[in-house]
């Protein structure tokens, strides 16, 4: 192919000169070689280009240093030179050619990676190709198992019907975070990877010797994220009892700064049953389809000053922000919303939102 041979010292600043002419061949590697550099050109270069090129690198101070009195040469070769590799960005890149336009564009091009089982979203108008789509989804992100969804989170438990597309079918897997490990069974327990960020910002704001209470607490993603890096003592509940069965296990796998007890049960019962005239200095209400219904338990746990962490699908702020002032009042206390922010997208208009939720009596 057409490249030029470039005395190696002046390989960088002609490179830099070639590309401001949208001449250098992107799809090739620059190819060293002895005392030569080759760098491949997608249009002809003329003698008197080439010298305009020599004029311009010469001037190069670290050039002619590195030259040391030879003369610099740049001349136009045929050399063979390496391709570079182009990966796809997605799948649906991958499946280019192999499904039409229209049902490309219908393929949603997000997925949930959970250890090294990925779970995808397929349209009913594409299931008729979901082997190719699960095949192609796990050459493209490398993992062991595909699985597709097949009914909303549903049932006090908050799991859904997966169906097995290929790989190993093995639904058990360590999901890896923030420097901890979670061991579950994605067919059996809720999980959502798409909340690590929001993780790490309530272990970052929580302070040691703090009493938290993780209220719908799942294999515990945020209990043993908080407690790995802050001595704090946290009570752990679900009802999930496969769920809590996990959390026991993650405990044990990883090294913690802080203590979690975990508790199997509907929170309301644990409430009134095991935890009658405790108060705790934290709250997280990571249930945001129906968190609302648990109100009234929160504010008769938490601490003097304490915070709420309240979850919530909505639009925006006001309807959450009105409906933890409203209850608040009905228990005697004020609330400060001293934060509240888009935790994630969950379809077009509406977000999983979180209220730091700051209680006065």
């Amino acid at each position: 192919m057409q490249s030029l041979k470039i005395s190696l010292p002046a390989v960088d600043e002609v490179r830099k000169i070639i590309m401001d002419m949208e001449i250098m061949d992107m799809d090739h590697r620059i190819k060293p070689e002895k005392d030569y550099g080759y760098i491949g050109i997608t249009s002809p270069v003329s003698d008197e280009e080439i010298e305009k090129m020599k004029e311009e690198v010469i001037k190069v101070k670290k050039v002619r240093k590195l030259l040391n009195g030879r003369p610099l040469e740049i001349e136009v070769v045929d050399k063979e030179l390496e391709l570079i590799p182009r990966y796809p960005h997605s799948v649906r890149e991958m499946l280019q050619g192999k499904l039409t336009d229209q049902e490309i564009t219908d393929l949603r091009n997000s997925f949930d990676i959970i250890g090294n089982i990925v779970i995808v979203e397929i349209p009913n108008n594409l299931l008729e190709h979901k082997e190719l789509i699960g095949e192609t989804t796990l050459k493209f992100t490398k993992r062991k198992s595909v699985y597709m969804k097949k009914s909303p989170i549903k049932g006090v438990t908050r799991v859904r019907d997966i169906e097995f597309i290929c790989g190993v079918n093995n639904p058990v897997t360590i999901h890896k975070e923030q420097k901890i490990r979670l061991k579950l069974d994605v067919s059996k327990v809720y999980f959502s990877p798409r909340l690590t960020s929001e993780r790490k910002r309530i272990r970052e704001i929580t302070d040691d010797g703090e009493k938290i209470l993780d209220m719908f607490c799942g294999v515990g993603p945020f209990s043993i994220v908080i407690a790995s890096r802050n001595k704090v003592d946290i009570t752990a509940v679900d009802i999930n009892d496969v769920a809590i069965d996990y959390l026991k296990e993650n405990i044990r796998l990883n090294k913690l700064q802080g203590k979690i007890h975990p508790i199997c049960g509907d929170i309301n019962k644990v409430a009134s049953e095991q935890l009658e005239g405790e108060k705790f200095d934290r709250l997280i209400m990571n249930l945001p389809g129906t968190a609302y219904e648990f109100l009234d338990t929160a504010f008769s746990l938490v601490a003097q000053e304490g915070i709420i962490h309240y979850y919530e699908f909505a639009h925006d702020c006001n309807e959450g922000r009105e409906r933890l002032e409203r209850k608040a009042a009905e228990h005697g206390m004020t609330v400060t919303i001293e934060r509240c922010h888009k935790v994630r997208s969950t379809s077009p208009g509406m977000w999983q939102m979180v209220f730091d939720c700051r209680v006065h009596y």
